[in-house]
């Protein structure tokens, strides 16, 4: 048997291991509702989704317009965002009431014609690893790494035990009635190459960084075929136009091939002065998005193997200079459709957006 495919196989198993048997977690399934042609829609973080005060806005809002779909969290910075069977949840502390009746939201979210997309923030785990310190990455002094950013530490991508994690929530989530898996955070931390170079991967096993995330991939693919679900995964804007080995494991002609959907984010804050050579980019909501996108269509264009689709995440908060309202948000629509894309969503980290721009 191959390295991935014995790789696959111990994720698998592992991801059993994790899971509460089947009858119980698929009783109280809510059936979501189907895929739409065109996937429209918005995040709204678990806090947004088990409000009384907040999801009824964020339903309003999807009334009457293009909106169809909400990417609600379901593992975020570690949480997990509703009372979860899978006993690791339990064992490491991560469970949160956050969103206290999940089933009564899947049948909200059915009864107002929304498709449920789970987001699972998949190695940007500080609680899983300072609960496992021997699934999470090293120093080459052998302490826990902390990210220099948030001084808080990562859990091993190369791990089958962290991919079994993530896929034995993945499963719950599906079988409770989301129609989607989202993969976040899919990627190794975004570091200087100095900070790189105190970094150890004990999992690692000769493999690039590219290769763990594909391998990953592939193995949730596999692990959560009797769902039918399509699995997806966010990457950084700039993959779009980089080639070859990425120290975050994010590579075009790998994630193409092992997705259902690839999610560029392209929100315009993001990027440089300079970059698709505009002086502010955040000031040019529609260039930097159509720039992007036509980079993303020739790209799929002309990729071997490629499965995937795109839909970007745009951006639906003001940073900077530039406030961004619902003249900036249509204007990041026009490019995704300019573009002959069709599926997009935006992004708010507090899930509040302009009642006129959808």
């Amino acid at each position: 048997m191959s390295r991935p495919a014995l790789l696959i196989a111990a994720a698998l198993l592992a991801a059993a291991a994790c899971t509460e048997s089947p009858t119980e977690v698929d009783d109280g399934r809510v059936e979501p509702v189907a895929r739409p042609s065109m996937v429209r829609g918005l995040y709204v973080n678990a806090r947004a989704a088990g409000s009384p005060a907040q999801l009824p806005g964020l339903l309003d809002l999807a009334r009457g317009s293009a909106l169809n779909t909400f990417v609600v969290d379901v593992r975020e910075r570690g949480e997990v965002s509703y009372t979860s069977a899978v006993p690791l949840v339990g064992e490491v502390g991560a469970q949160r009431s956050f969103i206290a009746d999940l089933p009564g939201l899947l049948r909200q979210l059915r009864d107002d014609g929304i498709y449920p997309i789970a987001r699972i923030v998949c190695f940007r785990d500080a609680i899983l690893a300072q609960a496992k310190p021997e699934w999470a990455i090293r120093t080459t002094t052998g302490e826990v790494w902390l990210d220099p950013e948030s001084l808080l530490p990562w859990v091993d991508p190369y791990n089958a035990d962290v991919w079994a994690y993530n896929i034995a929530l993945a499963r719950e989530a599906l079988a409770a009635g989301f129609a989607e898996v989202q993969w976040d955070y899919v990627r190794f931390p975004d570091v200087a190459d100095s900070v790189r170079a105190t970094m150890v991967f004990p999992a690692k096993q000769g493999r690039s960084e590219g290769e763990a995330i594909e391998e990953f991939i592939a193995a949730s693919r596999v692990a959560l075929a009797d769902f039918d679900a399509p699995i997806t995964a966010d990457v950084f804007g700039r993959v779009v136009t980089e080639s070859g080995a990425s120290n975050i494991g994010q590579e075009w002609d790998r994630l193409v091939t092992v997705t259902d959907v690839l999610l560029p984010i392209v929100y315009p804050a993001l990027y440089g002065p300079g970059s698709f050579g505009l002086p502010d980019p955040n000031a040019e909501p529609y260039q930097l998005v159509r720039a992007s996108m036509d980079s993303a269509v020739a790209r799929l264009d002309r990729t071997p193997g490629a499965v995937a689709t795109i839909r970007p995440w745009l951006q639906a908060y003001s940073w900077g200079s530039t406030s961004y309202g619902a003249t900036e948000i249509q204007d990041q629509i026009r490019a995704v459709e300019d573009a002959g894309l069709d599926e997009w969503l935006f992004w708010n980290p507090d899930s509040e957006y302009p009642l006129d721009a959808f």
